[in-house]
């Protein structure tokens, strides 16, 4: 799934495309319907026709863009989607889901392998977004935020990364990769954190993201910018899907277990695990079995 470093790479390259880019029309593909969750094609067109995109954004893994209407078109890639902006003439794509025609024989196609995307059109971005928490780039996540999200919590850190409701847009890959950083075990609980652990939670997951934005996002598998290129992140990571490869910092085999149902990579070297993270760990798991 295309996380935050992906999400952005692609609002930065679409911002200078399309702001002040008139809509022409809007459709969507026979069969790709559940994408626009309920509502009707042919209503989004009416009401998008002839609206400049003025804005571009993103609110973690979500996309906007901002019309001149005041309202918002609001896209969300789920697993495989992504947005490649193509003149109109270029060879139809494999999987294209919705179409957005522009001014100047431009077209911002909607393409999505498994059909998971979802596609809105919205007064406010709240309305088509669920809660999430600060966004990890900004000015408002400091040390404090991301502890008031993880204070008090039995949860193991990486489930608690994963949860958009403590942090926006944080995926499976720079969930391990800040893990890492910070020499955090993935199961440590989330409330446990000592204050020098918290600041280099912080760090770590800055820096990660920063990193991947660079390199235009990771191209594990089904990621794609918006001309359809491959991103560089992934020839940089230093645990994720690198199972029993060894550590660049101490050379251990790097492993991997299921943390919260989601594989996860570490170091046992680098991320020893600490006895209350034993404890908290085998009560959650007897929990867990019903044992």
């Amino acid at each position: 799934m295309p996380e935050l470093p992906e999400v952005e790479t692609i609002r930065r390259q679409l911002e200078p495309l399309l702001i002040g880019r008139t809509i022409h029309s809007f459709r969507v593909m026979p069969g790709a319907e559940r994408l626009l969750r309920g509502r009707a094609a042919t209503d989004i067109d009416a009401q998008v026709r002839g609206c400049i995109i003025t804005a571009v954004g993103r609110r973690g893994k979500y996309l906007s863009l901002r019309l001149d209407s005041d309202q918002l078109i609001v896209v969300h890639l789920r697993m495989t989607g992504s947005l490649r902006y193509r003149d109109a003439e270029h060879a139809d794509e494999q999987f294209t889901r919705a179409v957005v025609r522009l001014d100047g024989n431009r077209e911002l196609r909607f393409v999505d392998v498994r059909k998971f995307g979802t596609i809105d059109l919205v007064e406010r971005l709240e309305d088509a977004l669920p809660t999430l928490g600060p966004e990890p780039l900004s000015d408002d996540f400091t040390v404090d935020a991301l502890w008031n999200a993880l204070r008090g919590r039995l949860v193991a850190v990486k489930s608690a990364l994963l949860d958009q409701a403590n942090v926006a847009g944080i995926g499976n890959i720079y969930a391990d990769e800040a893990l890492f950083l910070a020499h955090l075990h993935p199961e440590c609980p989330a409330g446990s954190l000592r204050p020098r652990e918290r600041s280099a939670l912080h760090a770590a997951i800055r820096q990660v993201l920063e990193q991947g934005v660079a390199h235009g996002g990771a191209s594990f598998r089904d990621y794609t910018d918006s001309a359809g290129a491959a991103g560089a992140q992934q020839y940089y990571v230093r645990v994720f899907r690198r199972t029993d490869e060894p550590c660049d910092v101490c050379a251990a085999a790097i492993r991997r277990i299921v943390v919260g149902g989601r594989a996860t990579h570490f170091c046992p070297t680098c991320q020893p695990v600490r006895q209350r993270t034993r404890q908290v760990t085998s009560k959650r798991r007897r929990r867990e079995t019903g044992a």
